[in-house]
């Protein structure tokens, strides 16, 4: 009996981890359903709006904002305007103008972004390895994104672009956030962020809102945003600082790279999307970067992203 209570218990972090990466895969799938019928900052301010709700009601007692030093109020809402408003801008914009294949995939370089990004505020130090392994990964966005075909008529190019900006910026969030983090408890900092990022995307939205026509927008796509806050954003960012208690960072970063593998699997069966030689060329060069500079890396910018609730599905 005892046995199989510790089997259980060693279990049940696996389980979670995977129902977070399953979650996380399917927030490009339903986003890119709902953006046939509103636009990205309504589906933005949705999103947001709803999980920082739901998060005040799981946090039940966040530390006071005003508590905190002035600094680390400012230090707050700039990681709100990186990790949350300026990045679900740019995603779901991003999003709407290319495929979630695309989008999955130029995620995936958030780690290598990271790298780069804590290498210039000196957290950690270049490596030929690590040099070769971001050139790696660069070389493969630059072959998806296309620079000869970069023409503002050619959509999934600007949209490309947009996602790799996003990730730039998400990355910089990452490391920016740490001691955020460490000292205040990753529920209530989450918590915090999602409420500032709501306060300033809520005008934006209602703005959007009035824009749309609202009668048009069917149920399924009520049921899809309904989806997207309580699964994608706030099951996912549970199970995962659960798991995270119960499980090494080094496990949690692994299972990280099932979202791409999900997303690629349900795309072309729900919305159509194909694969093509450039993706699959792409896909390898980014896949082979990334392992390169995660590959026995104990950098800090490594370990943020396999502790980060959300490191792939921003």
């Amino acid at each position: 009996m005892i046995r199989i209570r510790e089997q259980q218990a060693s279990l049940g972090p696996h389980l979670a981890l995977i129902a977070v990466q399953i979650l996380f895969g399917t927030w490009p799938i339903f986003g890119k359903f709902v953006l046939r019928s509103i636009s990205p900052v309504s589906l933005v301010a949705c999103r947001l709006t709803g999980a920082a709700l739901a998060f005040v009601l799981l946090q039940r007692r966040p530390t006071p904002l005003l508590k905190m030093p002035a600094k680390d109020i400012a230090l707050l809402v700039l990681c709100s305007m990186m990790g949350v408003v300026g990045n679900q801008l740019l995603f779901v914009k991003g999003l709407s103008l290319t495929t979630v294949i695309n989008s999955t995939l130029l995620s995936t370089t958030i780690p290598v972004f990271a790298l780069f990004v804590s290498i210039l505020f000196r957290y950690d130090q270049l490596s030929p390895r690590r040099l070769f392994g971001i050139a790696l990964a660069g070389l493969g966005v630059v072959y998806l994104v296309n620079p000869a075909r970069a023409d503002l008529s050619t959509q999934t190019t600007v949209g490309n672009l947009l996602i790799v900006s996003n990730s730039l910026l998400y990355a910089a969030y990452i490391v920016i956030s740490k001691d955020l983090f460490e000292r205040y408890g990753a529920l209530n900092v989450i918590t915090w962020i999602f409420l500032v990022g709501s306060v300033i995307t809520i005008p934006l939205g209602v703005y959007s809102l009035r824009q749309e026509n609202i009668n048009a927008i069917g149920a399924s796509v009520w049921l899809a945003i309904a989806f997207i806050i309580i699964f994608p954003t706030v099951g996912a960012y549970y199970l995962n600082a659960w798991a995270l208690t119960k499980a090494p960072p080094s496990t949690v970063a692994v299972y990280i790279y099932l979202q791409p593998l999900i997303a690629f699997g349900l795309a072309p069966i729900f919305l159509g999307e194909e694969w093509s030689w450039r993706t699959i060329v792409a896909a390898i060069l980014i896949f082979a970067g990334v392992a390169v500079v995660t590959k026995r890396g104990r950098s800090r910018a490594v370990q943020e992203i396999s502790e980060h609730p959300d490191a792939l599905a921003h």
